[in-house]
């Protein structure tokens, strides 16, 4: 039975940490209590910390030696004025700065030492806590499953969301709801421009592509080209230019940091990014680093945020970690964070960012996995196949080309899926065919004229 703190013992510490909006560190508070003439061992006074906490009087915030203890009415209106967000000291320190004026802020340059000073393994953006923390709030399956196999139970959520939110931070008009239906069954929103949409499919496309190529993507040039190429399919002034590192110099508004210029350069601390991300060992660890060092570097003419955010999630994947989705982030404190990146190299205020957005996304897709069942694992197993033999069959029978799905299924199988297996591959994909309806032939990457075609020979 836990032991009862009175009264007496809690209010000396309550008072204390209201004389400090910005919150103390438990050290702080000893020294202080001790000045008082109040003195208590390490583990007395986190007890009385943590029922100030649970009986609401109190905030904590951060992890392990981060940690900071605040009063609530301070610690809360720091919060809803942060978009929710609590920031620490050094966060808010970045945020002040580059709050400035232009004109107050001295134009920089890009920073080869930010690159060549961090060692995998030995430097560590995100501390072992943190680290620790979001792994036990990410963590959703066994780690028996094949990766990918948690983004795939989640992913007709994870199309629409992350879509959604990525394209937001870069100023897209289009909602949650229209980009839903833009993306489930193919319909622009009225009133939105042929930019905005593309960009809403182009994430879809790339997301798709994280996930249908699980097994071969990574932090390496053929993968991140890729992405960029998909992100960046029919929005670029030079469409040669998708899928390639920039050679001519861009610049960033509203801000006085001057990326490089030299197109070997480039090229070289590009490889670098991905060889260092490559051999970190922690999957946050490496989704942060690549939130930060692809867009630092602009190796793309355009799309480089956008790039990072889907790359942020090559790790979280792979070790069948929840997806970062960037849901509900201020788009403000984002781009402040990344400023904070490109001027003074300062990690500080993106960390804050980037642990509140993770999780926000466990959050969220804890509440839509409760909704689903464990897995079948011969369909996740095939799932590609399934994909391809359900959307040729439709395909050629929308076309004239066939009268049969089941005869078109039976042929495609036979390069697709081993004998042993073949019989009940068969089976379910009948079944796909015959649960078809308007809200989920996109799973197929049918588009909307083929599953009309489809339905007009089928009603015949």
């Amino acid at each position: 039975m836990p032991k009862y703190i009175s009264e007496k013992d809690l209010y000396p510490i309550e008072t204390l940490l209201a004389d400090r909006p910005d919150g103390w560190r438990i050290g702080e508070i000893e020294k202080a209590l001790e000045s008082q003439g109040l003195s208590f061992n390490r583990r007395t006074l986190q007890r009385r910390l943590a029922q100030l906490e649970k009986a609401g009087r109190i905030l904590i915030a951060g992890v392990g030696r981060a940690t900071r203890y605040l009063p609530i009415l301070s610690a809360e209106k720091s919060a809803e004025a942060n978009g929710g967000i609590f920031l620490s000291v050094d966060a808010k320190e970045v945020k002040n700065r580059i709050s400035r004026p232009l004109s107050a802020r001295r134009p920089v340059s890009y920073q080869r030492e930010f690159i060549d000073s961090y060692q995998p393994n030995v430097t560590w953006y995100l501390p072992a806590a943190i680290r620790n923390h979001l792994m036990d709030k990410g963590r959703r399956i066994g780690i028996d499953y094949a990766a990918g196999t948690y983004i795939r139970q989640i992913l007709d959520r994870l199309l629409i969301d992350l879509s959604w939110a990525s394209s937001r931070l870069e100023g897209n008009t289009y909602s949650l709801l229209e980009t839903e239906r833009l993306i489930a069954f193919g319909e622009a929103a009225p009133g939105k421009t042929s930019f905005e949409t593309q960009m809403i499919l182009n994430h879809k496309a790339a997301i798709e592509f994280l996930v249908d190529a699980v097994d071969e993507i990574g932090f390496d040039r053929r993968t991140i080209l890729n992405l960029h190429a998909l992100l960046s399919d029919n929005l670029l002034g030079d469409p040669s230019a998708s899928g390639k590192l920039r050679a001519i110099p861009v610049g960033i508004g509203k801000s006085v940091y001057e990326p490089l210029a030299v197109p070997q350069l480039i090229d070289e601390i590009f490889h670098q990014i991905l060889d260092t991300a490559a051999a970190i060992s922690d999957p946050f660890e490496q989704a942060f680093f690549v939130t930060i060092h692809l867009p630092y570097l602009q190796p793309f003419e355009d799309v480089n945020k956008r790039v990072s955010r889907l790359a942020a999630n090559i790790p979280l994947i792979h070790h069948n970690l929840c997806p970062l989705s960037f849901m509900d982030v201020p788009e403000d404190l984002y781009i402040n964070g990344l400023l904070g990146v490109y001027e003074l190299n300062r990690i500080e205020l993106m960390k804050d960012v980037f642990v509140w957005t993770y999780e926000r996304s466990c959050d969220r897709y804890q509440v839509v996995r409760h909704t689903l069942g464990e897995p079948d694992t011969f369909r996740l197993r095939y799932r590609k196949a399934l994909i391809d033999c359900v959307g040729e069959a439709i395909r050629q029978v929308g076309r004239g080309n066939a009268i049969d799905t089941g005869e078109v299924l039976s042929h495609l199988a036979k390069d697709l899926v081993p004998e042993n297996d073949r019989e009940h591959f068969l089976k379910i994909s009948k079944e796909e065919i015959a649960a078809l309806h308007e809200g989920n032939y996109a799973r197929y990457r049918l588009r909307p004229g083929e599953f009309k075609d489809w339905q007009k020979r089928v009603a015949t």
